[in-house]
């Protein structure tokens, strides 16, 4: 199974925990192979430093876990699909480059399409429960 990450997703996962931190913990356990991109590891990274106030030496650390962690997927293309918001553009990029099968996000713009180019657009629990990780009584 591949999946990418919204960044809204790992940063919930990152500063809150929950089931976003569930979801991260899965990804770095290699439960299903996660993709990322350079433009949305960059702003993680841009979001991290900048709202949450997160050390570049901190930031760093994160980005190389997940870095390490993730497939790279690399776009050689340019998507608008979502003209609300173009940054989840990036996101839709990562998962056709990275032939994903699942996005993960809480994002109302992606959500809303629900389905891109046979990629299934869905919150966390609902991932987590697909993924029979979770029952979806919880």
């Amino acid at each position: 199974m591949r999946v990418v990450a919204d960044t809204n997703v790992l940063i919930s996962a990152l500063m809150f925990g929950g089931l976003p931190g569930r979801f991260l913990d899965l990804a770095l356990g290699r439960r299903f192979t996660l993709l990322a991109s350079k433009a949305l590891l960059d702003e993680l990274d841009e979001k991290l430093r900048g709202k949450f106030a997160v050390s570049e030496s901190d930031a760093l650390v994160i980005r190389a876990k997940l870095e390490g962690s993730a497939e790279l997927a690399d776009p050689d293309f340019q998507l608008n699909a979502v003209p609300d918001d173009p940054d989840d553009n990036r996101v839709l990029e990562c998962a056709v480059a990275g032939k994903a099968d699942f996005i993960v996000s809480g994002d109302r713009h992606l959500l809303r399409i629900g389905d891109y180019e046979g990629i299934a657009i869905v919150t966390v629990r609902q991932f987590l429960e697909s993924a029979g990780v979770l029952r979806a009584d919880l």
